[in-house]
């Protein structure tokens, strides 16, 4: 057998709406497609409830009035940057209620479903694409947004029906995915030492201060170094032009600091099936192949 003869990688990214796929793990993602892993971005939502987070474009009302299409159009001009296959789960999005209390949510959006039965479009995507590797957020959603926490709890929850026999047989048979990922890009360690190389280089930046962060303590498992991946994880969150300012704060630290200073995306490791250990450097430690032994040494 050569290496060519060894069977594609596959990796899944489950997102609550479009441009989450390049805002969380974008680089990561083009480092394994250069490398010729197989990336599937499952997105749960359309993103029609979401504003238009670019100062150029707020205010726009034929931008308002077709935000679902154009949300769809960006998301097609990011998954052709990261080069990745991509489907939608086709829940409606939730919307980010504000207020004290908040108001409750719009009625059949995606943060209001049982997570149980909501699984089951995902569960179909994990048969059929029979992904190794699974991503999505914490408990908590990386941020309490509804949808995030719902994506949470629709992916560990189709993760384990998606392996079990008994469990939604009209979605085809079983697949076991070998591990399970949250994403932890946005920690306290990293901000720090962004800051650190910014005051460094004689610059200003401060970054918002996070009241809990769990992520620097304990629950940091995988660091994928991929700073050479940077520009291409910018360009595909440009393409998101409604949601990004492209003169905004995601862009406040330069290229050449942010690779200097912080040159991986990090996460927790949640479940894995293979024998694996802490830290890890690639989201596939414990699936790739031993190295080939050459013909003559055996």
């Amino acid at each position: 057998m050569t290496r060519a003869d060894l069977p594609r990688l596959r990796l899944l990214h489950v997102h609550a709406h479009p441009d989450d796929e390049s805002s969380k793990g974008a680089a990561t993602t083009a480092k394994y497609v250069a490398e010729g892993v197989d990336v599937m971005v499952a997105t749960c939502t359309g993103g029609e409830r979401g504003s238009v987070l670019n100062p150029k474009l707020a205010g726009d009302p034929t931008v308002e009035a077709n935000i679902a299409e154009i949300r769809r159009r960006e998301m097609a001009r990011a998954r052709e940057i990261l080069g990745v296959e991509q489907v939608w789960l086709g829940f409606v999005d939730s919307g980010l209620p504000e207020g004290d209390p908040p108001p409750p949510l719009p009625t059949g959006c995606f943060g209001t479903l049982d997570p149980r039965v909501a699984a089951g479009p995902l569960v179909r995507v994990i048969r059929e694409f029979r992904p190794h590797v699974v991503t999505t957020y914490d408990e908590q959603g990386g941020y309490p947004h509804p949808d995030h926490i719902m994506c949470h709890r629709i992916t560990v929850e189709a993760f384990n029906a998606a392996a079990d026999p008994t469990a939604w047989p009209e979605h085809g048979p079983p697949w076991q995915a070998a591990k399970l990922y949250y994403h932890m890009s946005f920690h306290r360690r990293r901000f720090e030492q962004l800051e650190r190389a910014m005051h460094e280089a004689g610059l200003e930046c401060h970054f918002p201060a996070r009241d809990e962060d769990p992520y620097s303590y304990g629950r940091l498992t995988t660091f994928v170094h991929c700073a050479e991946y940077f520009p291409v994880r910018d360009e595909a969150l440009r393409a998101h032009a409604t949601q990004i300012d492209p003169d905004g704060p995601w862009f406040a630290v330069p290229l050449a600091i942010q690779q200097a200073g912080w040159p991986t995306e990090d996460y927790q490791l949640v479940v894995s099936k293979v024998p694996t250990m802490i830290p890890e450097d690639d989201l596939f430690k414990g699936l790739r192949p031993e190295p080939l032994v050459p013909e003559f040494m055996i």
